[in-house]
C-alpha cells in the first residue's frame, strides 16, 4: 500500500519557510501524531533521519579546514543546537500545559523535532571534524554566552507562563510569535547562504524549516482559535507579547548573529570561485551581500512573516509592536 505524505512535509513539495509560514492553515487536529508518524518521520525524514542530509548531500572538505568559513559555522551549528535543547525543554510543560489532547500530541510531535535539530545540528559539528568525545564540550565553549544572555531569558519567559501563571495560551503566543518568529527568518538565511558552499549544512536547514512550518501556523491556530472563542483574552494576549517584545529589545542577540556573519564573510570571499554567481535572494549575488545586509534582510522576512501571522491570529495592533526594522 502507497503511504500518501503530506505535501506541506514532502521534501520536494513543502514550500519555503517563508512562503509557508505566511499561508498555510494548519491545526493540531490535522498534525496530530498519525500525521507526523506518516508525513514526518515516513516523508520529511526519509533517508535523512540520523544526519538532516542524504549521502548526495555532502560535507566539503573546506568545512574540515580551519579558517573563518568552518569558524562561522561552528558558532552557528553549536548555538542553534544549544537552542534547540533549550527549547525541547521548555516544550515539556507545554505538553502538560496543554487544554485539550490535540494540543497535547502536538506539542509532544514539536518536542520531539526540536530535540531532532538539536540532534542534527551537533552531528554536523562533527561531521565537520569535531571529534565525537569532545563534542558536548565544545558547544558548551561555543555557546556559554549565548545561552546566559539570549536563550535563558527567552525561553524562561515562556516557561514562566505556561508553568507558573498557568497562562497557556499566552505561552504559545510567546513561542509562536516572539521565539520562533523571531528566530526562524535567521534560519531560512542559513539555508540560503550555505546552499552551494556545505550543502549538508543547508540540507539540515531545510529540513529543519519544514518542521517549523507547522510549529508556526498550528502555534497561530491555537491562539486564532482562542481569541475567537473568548474574546475578552486579547488584552491579556497583547500584555504578554509586550512583555515578550521589552524582553527581546534587552536580548544582545545581535552581536552573536554578527560575529558569525563576519566570519563568513571573510570565508565565502575565500571560495568566491566556488559560490560564482550564485543568488542568496533573488537578483542578489551571495558575493555581493554584507554581513549587515543580511542582517537586515532576516529583519524584514521577520516582519513580514509576523504580520501576516498576526493577521491571521486577529492580532493585527500588535504588528507595530513587534516590528524589527
Amino acid at each position: 500500500m502507497t503511504t500518501s505524505i503530506p505535501p506541506e512535509t514532502d521534501w520536494d513539495q513543502a514550500p519555503g519557510l517563508l512562503d509557508g509560514a505566511m499561508n498555510l492553515d494548519l491545526t493540531a487536529e490535522q498534525c496530530n501524531l498519525a500525521y507526523w508518524l506518516r508525513g514526518v518521520a515516513q516523508g520529511t525524514l526519509k533517508d535523512r533521519a540520523e544526519t538532516g542530509h542524504t549521502t548526495d548531500e555532502p560535507t566539503p572538505e573546506h568545512m574540515r579546514t580551519d579558517g573563518p568559513l568552518r569558524d562561522a559555522q561552528m558558532l552557528e551549528l553549536g548555538c542553534r543546537s544549544v537552542a534547540e535543547e533549550q527549547g525541547t525543554r521548555a516544550l515539556a510543560h507545554y505538553v502538560v500545559g496543554a487544554t485539550n489532547v490535540e494540543e497535547m500530541d502536538f506539542f509532544a510531535t514539536q518536542l520531539i523535532d526540536e530535540a531532532r535539530h538539536s540532534m542534527v545540528f551537533r552531528n554536523h559539528l562533527v561531521e565537520m571534524g569535531v571529534p565525537a568525545d569532545q563534542l558536548h564540550s565544545t558547544i558548551a565553549k561555543l555557546s556559554v554566552d549565548y545561552r546566559r544572555e539570549v536563550l535563558d531569558p527567552i525561553l524562561d519567559f515562556a516557561v514562566r507562563a505556561v508553568r507558573d501563571e498557568g497562562d497557556f495560551i499566552g505561552a504559545v503566543a510567546v513561542f509562536t510569535i516572539i521565539i520562533e518568529g523571531v528566530l526562524a527568518p535567521a534560519a531560512e538565511l542559513s539555508e540560503r547562504k550555505w546552499n552551494v558552499i556545505d550543502p549538508a549544512a543547508s540540507a539540515i536547514a531545510r529540513g529543519a524549516a519544514i518542521d517549523e512550518i507547522r510549529h508556526l501556523t498550528v502555534g497561530s491556530s491555537i491562539v486564532r482559535r482562542h481569541l475567537q472563542k473568548y474574546p475578552d483574552s486579547r488584552g491579556r494576549l497583547m500584555d504578554i507579547i509586550k512583555r515578550g517584545r521589552e524582553l527581546w529589545d534587552d536580548i544582545p542577540d545581535k552581536k552573536y548573529i554578527m560575529e558569525r556573519e563576519h566570519l563568513f564573510q571573510d570565508g565565502m570571499h575565500q571560495h568566491a570561485a566556488l559560490i560564482g554567481d550564485y543568488e542568496v535572494w533573488p537578483d542578489k549575488r551571495l558575493l555581493e551581500t554584507t554581513a549587515e545586509e543580511r542582517y537586515h534582510m532576516a529583519e524584514r522576512w521577520t516582519d513580514k512573516m509576523a504580520a501576516a501571522r498576526l493577521e491571521y491570529m486577529g492580532l493585527p495592533e500588535a504588528v507595530e509592536i513587534l516590528r524589527l526594522t
